[in-house]
């Protein structure tokens, strides 16, 4: 069997050039203010590429860079700044945090709608509610990577190995959307294989090299790999066995090149959204949300419109 790669980098581009498009179009310059604590060096990489990226389009970026020492008040006083102030239309809190500090606290401070890591309870409520607003990046894209390859979704089974706020939860919840029947596993179930093997689709998203073998996948199944591990070597390497499942997935996300340029590239996404969502007033600002949207996702059917 031949194995398609996903091609995560081309067609991030394809959307960000497309959004750049839409921002020149509307002459408009959201926002995006990055709050860095410590100095984790992946975090670093991350915040870097992302700043990148908004500028590349046009975006105002913002980093404001915090030591891990700064206690979670300090933190909480610098995101009501930049909730209060007009020219920042999108925060984005980097994770993890150091360990004293409460990530749920902290996300329950960003305003929903500019809350552009959809972690907001408010957001993650709406998405359990069917009536998504802002949603976690990362599942987002990969939603639109099996939509814009054709893979279908409704009436398919979804195996999601990972239950974290920011990729598992939303993920299962976003395939439900699309009619798929979803099971999620993590990385205490036991016999994992056995859930794995009757997939047509699954997500691995735990943080374990290997995790996902050959074996535990049925022939032709699509795999999406969301890890991100640095062996001793230095190789980047995500939860499945890519070299393994070759010749034998239906479809296979690469590391890299595969969920990480979804995941910033609907981070622009969400940071045009937030704009949107803040302006005034209402009659104005939704024919032109619902327009951009139509451009970006129309061929998709992605639900996406609050």
């Amino acid at each position: 069997m031949k194995t398609q790669l996903l091609d995560g980098r081309q067609l991030g581009k394809a959307l960000t050039d497309r959004i750049r498009q839409e921002l020149e179009l509307a002459g408009i310059k959201p926002g995006l203010a990055v709050v860095l604590v410590g100095d984790n060096e992946a975090s670093k990489l991350y915040v870097g590429s992302k700043q990148k990226k908004a500028q590349e389009l046009g975006m105002r970026s913002f980093l404001h860079r915090l030591p891990a020492d700064i206690s979670e008040d300090e933190l909480l006083g610098e995101i009501e700044m930049l909730s209060g102030r007009d020219d920042v239309h999108g925060i984005l809190v980097q994770l993890p945090l150091p360990s004293h500090m409460d990530p749920y606290r902290v996300q329950q401070h960003i305003p929903p709608a500019k809350d552009v890591d959809g972690l907001n309870p408010f957001n993650q409520g709406a998405l359990v509610l069917g009536r998504p607003t802002l949603v976690p990046c990362t599942p987002l894209g990969i939603l639109y990577l099996l939509s814009a390859y054709g893979i279908p979704l409704e009436g398919k089974h979804a195996v999601i190995v990972g239950r974290s706020a920011i990729v598992g939860k939303p993920m299962a919840l976003l395939l439900l959307e699309m009619n798929a029947s979803v099971s999620v596993c993590h990385s205490k179930t036991k016999d994992l294989g056995l859930h794995t093997i009757q997939a047509d689709i699954v997500v691995a998203a735990v943080g374990r090299p290997g995790l996902i073998q050959k074996t535990q996948i049925k022939e032709g199944a699509t795999v999406v790999d969301v890890g991100q591990n640095r062996l001793e070597t230095g190789r980047l390497v995500g939860d499945a066995d890519l070299d393994g499942l070759m010749g034998h997935a239906g479809f296979l996300t690469p590391i890299p090149g595969g969920v990480g340029p979804m995941t910033v590239a609907l981070l622009m996404w969400n940071t045009l959204l937030a704009f949107l969502l803040q302006e005034k007033p209402k009659a104005v600002r939704l024919p032109m949300l619902e327009g951009i949207h139509e451009r970006l996702f129309g061929h998709l059917n992605l639900p996406l419109v609050p």
